[in-house]
């Protein structure tokens, strides 16, 4: 099986990398309204956008499947993808908006953390990470296939820093990343079943607290970077600066505030370019409750 994914790979690398995005996208938007996702992401988008009309909704459904089958596409060339050079006057396939930041994190001496979501091409952000210097850890989930996490995980190696997949005993790694002075980035944009609750987008979504956790004990930065997939084949990073997380009575970082103001964060991002997230994943499953009050907070964007 491990064979017949690397052949599919390797076709998709003889492609190059717009042709391989566009074969996949062509696919994905072929099969994905063939799926029960489709219907997923149907009632996720009018639930979000209860002003837009069925043509528009649909429009978002069809903007996501061709992202979602690009970013696949793109995935055999991730080495050459991201192309960024600060000192070249001519311009790449990628561009980045908030490089001082990526520096001033790999040359502050402290740990920070970065958190994403499921936008554009997200897996560029751990690549421009190890391009420029900043060691971090990319916290993933591996594909329920075997022989392609096996491919992806070869490809991720050779492309990005340190990695860690999400599992049994990973907050141990996490935590022992952070303690060596070092960087920490996940995405947090899809349900977890143990997470505290959210309002994202109107509507209560449970979310992974260990950011949080990890925010409030390193008392550390904690920056949101994103993916934004503009025409002509080309992407732009944008890194915000350190966000401003809500303190208890002690000075502490409160948990569910941090992550409540990184997934106000989010909710920007998606509400901006909402054909380029996942909409597909069973993003709202949290009880009827409203998040409490003053879990908001403030941040920088």
């Amino acid at each position: 099986m491990v064979g017949v994914v690397r052949g599919v790979f390797a076709f998709a690398r003889a492609l190059g990398p717009e042709k391989s995005g566009g074969l996949g996208a062509a696919i994905a938007k072929r099969v994905g309204p063939l799926l029960p996702a489709h219907k997923t992401a149907l009632a996720n988008i009018r639930a979000a956008y209860p002003e837009k009309s069925d043509a528009e909704v649909r429009a978002i459904a069809r903007g996501a499947w061709d992202n979602l089958g690009r970013t696949g596409g793109e995935y055999p060339h991730l080495g050459t993808l991201f192309d960024y050079d600060p000192d070249s006057e001519t311009v790449g396939r990628t561009e980045v908006d908030g490089i001082e930041h990526f520096l001033a994190l790999r040359d502050d001496g402290r740990p920070g953390i970065i958190f994403s979501a499921h936008l554009g091409n997200w897996e560029l952000p751990a690549i421009c990470a190890a391009r420029f210097g900043l060691d971090a850890t990319a916290v993933f989930r591996a594909p329920n296939d075997p022989a392609i996490a096996r491919v992806l995980h070869e490809i991720r190696s050779g492309t990005m820093g340190g990695l860690e997949a999400a599992r049994q005993g990973a907050a141990f790694a996490m935590q022992g990343a952070l303690e060596k002075g070092g960087h920490l980035g996940m995405l947090i944009d899809q349900h977890f079943t143990r997470g505290v609750i959210v309002d994202f987008m109107g509507r209560p979504a449970l979310v992974n607290p260990i950011l949080g956790k990890f925010a409030r004990r390193f008392d550390c930065p904690v920056h949101g970077v994103r993916v934004i997939r503009l025409s002509n084949y080309r992407f732009r990073l944008q890194l915000t600066p350190a966000l401003d997380l809500p303190r208890d009575a002690d000075g502490q970082i409160n948990v569910q505030g941090a992550m409540q103001v990184m997934t106000r964060v989010v909710e920007g991002w998606v509400r901006e370019n909402p054909s380029q997230w996942l909409w597909m994943h069973r993003r709202w499953r949290a009880p009827a409750t409203k998040p409490a009050s003053g879990a908001s907070g403030a941040a920088s964007s």
